[in-house]
């Protein structure tokens, strides 16, 4: 709690509708520091816009529905992208209908206007081999000294526990040390919307978190909680992760990928294994069978790609 008001009381917005918004969204929602920082930069966008328009955003009660739409229209023009408009729109609904609740306005500015239409895009996922590539790693020289080879370790176990246990790169980075015990065979993680969930530990995930595990204090700073940590001690950020992946794909000779990869590439290898949807849905944490179901799609376009190659006759069907 302390942390996501130290990051987000540094830049508020001026209304002090929109500030006390913030502060419900910290206190009483317990929203993630990143989250309230999110939501804090897209009203301070629409504040921008709107003082910049000559309306005032002390006064959210004159705003009108062609005000949001003119916002739009801005963040159109400022070529932002479809998925970034359309979270930007759902802090503004959540936070008129904020103001809505509490008798401030009478009716929200952005009742009645629709997300943009999403571009379809396939999740990124590595194949068999490609993984198993990954996850081999660059052998440790064996002249390296004891911070490279700790670190060496940690790479190892943040790239087995993301795809592994099909882990999001926050619910790993969140994760603290005194709450792995890899003999367990599992671990609990928050996910989204602050929801625990038990997910399982493979072998090779085992085997690595415990030698991360004896490694760490080579590493972590004395009083730092967290279980991964950067080489500085603190606790290891999404921007250091991604450079760690990317490291190794260009080690593996694969095409450089994000970090959500690997948990793409957990997902699609179960469900090519003969996984149950249901079951991957509660590994991955989805709140939708929906989102778990873009994998299927996916495996499907493989399966055609595949059929057109070895079929004799298999480039004369149209699978459009």
């Amino acid at each position: 709690m302390a942390q996501a008001s130290a990051q987000t009381t540094q830049s508020t917005p001026h209304s002090p509708f929109a500030t006390d918004f913030i502060r419900f969204l910290e206190v009483e929602k317990a929203y993630s520091a990143a989250t309230v920082a999110a939501y804090t930069r897209d009203l301070e966008q629409l504040e921008q816009y709107l003082t910049g328009r000559g309306l005032e955003p002390d006064r959210p009660q004159e705003l009108k529905k062609t005000d949001i739409q003119g916002f739009l229209v801005h963040l159109h023009r400022l070529n932002t992208g479809k998925s970034s408009v359309a979270r930007k729109l759902s802090t503004l609904r959540s936070y008129f209908n904020y103001l809505l609740h509490r008798g401030i306005i009478s009716a929200s500015p952005c009742a009645g206007i629709k997300n943009p239409k999403q571009d379809k895009r396939q999740p990124q996922a590595l194949n068999v081999d490609q993984t198993f590539a990954l996850l081999s790693g660059e052998s440790i020289p064996g002249d390296a000294d004891e911070l490279e080879r700790a670190g060496k370790a940690r790479d190892l176990a943040l790239l087995e526990l993301l795809y592994g246990s099909g882990l999001r790169i926050s619910e790993a980075l969140s994760l603290n040390a005194k709450d792995v015990t890899p003999e367990s065979g599992s671990l609990v993680v928050m996910g989204k919307g602050s929801k625990e969930r038990l997910v399982p530990l493979s072998d090779t995930s085992r085997t690595a978190l415990r030698n991360w595990l004896e490694q760490r204090g080579r590493i972590a700073a004395p009083a730092e909680p967290a279980l991964f940590v950067g080489n500085r001690g603190g606790r290891l950020n999404r921007r250091q992760a991604n450079r760690i992946i990317q490291e190794y794909c260009a080690t593996a000779g694969l095409p450089l990928v994000s970090v959500h990869s690997l948990r793409h590439s957990f997902a699609t290898h179960l469900l090519q294994g003969g996984a149950d949807m249901r079951s991957v849905q509660e590994l991955l944490g989805h709140a939708r069978i929906s989102t778990t179901q873009r994998y299927t799609h996916l495996n499907l376009a493989k399966l055609l790609e595949v059929y057109d190659k070895a079929h004799p006759k298999g480039d004369e069907h149209d699978h459009s």
